[in-house]
């Protein structure tokens, strides 16, 4: 029994513990076991909190017993490394910040802390979440737990992996470009990006202002409902967050989705496509139809300039926000004759060649006389995908599409060539831009075993509609999970 509990989802869970059928002691031993044992292989996490974890069990542990409990009460968590945490080593993956230790909670984990959730660790990543594979770690790359000769996705793979691998019952993870919604696809697991400003980003490591939102990965639609309520919500120490009330996402699950007008974007199944992906995104529409939603086609024509937009506004914000780590307020420090030394080489030693890249790129967009020219025109762009998608709602109530055009590719296969990494969120970047909730569910596998994602988007808000219409594609049990390789 003790071995099997880290396989719980979370729902599964949170009842036995009401019942006493088992302790959040267990649980978290049961997930602590799992990540000694498989971690050397898988490197799902930077940090393992073993001590912390066990004594916020036994809190948990006294807090069920006096009948205060709740969702998460108990529930053993994953935590990307981009998320500051009170007296836990915080590295975004990266040497700058390879010895700093926030002196405050961002505030997704304070909410998580005053539910009674249990942290066993901080996982791996791209450094400042800048890729597509967790291959731009500082702390090596995480691999798939599918196939250990592969990669997990990014930036978030880590957390993804750590789901799929059942070290953890649910985590969070970041989304710029596509970073919870890829991962999830290549794992197998669920994972949703929410409306921007749906949750606080306080605390968060910053990667692109306008683009970064926070979101669960969980093993099934029901657990990223549950996460996703104790997320979402007001918060003052971030003017950008909303005030706009938070639904019980749960009690939308109601597996009913008749008379949902489904859009499927017209561009978004491309030449050059693995078919397995066309073929298992296309058979989940025919399921929606199947249980009483329509179908309908719609165009979004500015998506082809996704991409060239997103790593101009991207880059450029990036530049902006990586400007304070300069050796003398956080993390590295290395030793030099002058502050402009000082700053050169801590810098050049503690950023990697991803970062630069990407710093060099946005700063180059941002400078005097190419402002116009790159910076301003990939906003203006940004503006014409958002009313792409503005007159595509007008016609469906969601959007259907892949999440990437392949499964997970194997390590090293894209490093040397920087614009084919850029590749794989191609059909993720473009929610980014244009603030709207995305989420990426499994749907089917490849002739690898590999699984294959679909991606749900509505509209700003729309988080219980994807849930709802997720929910009901899950039950069907049309997509059977198959087993992993750790």
């Amino acid at each position: 029994m003790h071995s099997e509990l880290n396989k719980l989802t979370i729902a599964d869970a949170a009842a036995m513990l009401r019942k006493g059928e088992v302790t959040s002691l267990e649980l978290t031993r049961a997930c602590l076991d799992r990540i000694k044992a498989i971690e050397p292989r898988l490197n799902a996490f930077i940090t393992v909190c073993e001590n912390e974890a066990i004594e916020q069990a036994h809190a948990a542990d006294q807090r069920l017993k006096s009948g205060d409990a709740p969702a998460l009460c108990g529930i053993p968590l994953g935590i990307k490394d981009i998320y500051a945490t009170k007296g836990v080593l915080t590295t975004c993956a990266s040497r700058i910040l390879g010895n700093f230790v926030p002196p405050f909670d961002a505030t997704v984990i304070a909410k998580l802390r005053a539910e009674g959730a249990v942290f066993v660790g901080k996982t791996n990543m791209d450094e400042f979440a800048m890729g597509s594979s967790t291959e731009n770690s500082a702390f090596g790359p995480t691999l798939n737990p599918h196939d250990l000769e592969r990669v997990a996705g990014g930036s978030s793979g880590g957390s993804a992996a750590a789901v799929a691998a059942h070290e953890c019952l649910g985590s969070l993870g970041t989304d710029t470009g596509g970073s919870i919604r890829e991962p999830a696809s290549f794992c197998g697991v669920v994972g949703i990006k929410p409306t921007y400003s749906r949750v606080s980003r306080y605390g968060v490591i910053a990667y692109a202002s306008s683009l970064d939102q926070v979101g669960p990965f969980a093993k099934s639609v029901r657990d990223a409902a549950i996460i996703l309520r104790t997320l979402a919500g007001k918060d003052p120490n971030d003017s950008t967050c909303s005030a706009r009330a938070v639904p019980d996402y749960e009690q939308a699950l109601t597996g009913d989705v008749k008379g949902l007008r489904i859009g499927v974007p017209k561009e978004y199944f491309v030449e050059g496509m693995q078919p397995e992906v066309e073929k298992s995104v296309r058979a989940a529409i025919k399921n929606f139809e199947s249980l009483g939603a329509t179908t309908v086609e719609v165009s979004l024509p500015h998506s082809s300039y996704a991409i060239a937009a997103y790593y101009l506004v991207a880059t450029a914000e990036a530049s902006a926000n990586l400007a304070r780590y300069d050796g003398i307020r956080y993390g590295l420090r290395v030793k030099a004759e002058d502050h402009i030394d000082l700053y050169n080489q801590t810098r050049a030693e503690g950023f990697g060649a991803e970062v630069k890249r990407r710093i060099m790129l946005g700063t180059f967009a941002l400078s005097a006389g190419y402002y116009d020219a790159y910076y301003l025109k990939g906003q203006k762009v940004r503006t014409l995908i958002r009313r792409d998608f503005d007159r595509a709602f007008e016609k469906c109530d969601l959007i259907v599409t892949p999440v990437a055009p392949t499964t997970a590719f194997k390590l090293g296969e894209k490093m040397n060539d920087p614009l084919t990494m850029y590749l794989p969120d191609i059909f993720t970047i473009s929610v980014n831009l244009a603030g709207l909730p995305g989420m990426s569910m499994p749907c089917g596998y490849d002739e690898n075993n590999l699984p294959i994602g679909v991606q749900l988007i509505g509209p700003p808000f729309s988080e219980e509609a994807i849930l709802r219409a997720g929910d009901a594609l899950e039950r069907m049990g049309t997509f059977a999970p198959r087993g992993i390789a750790v």
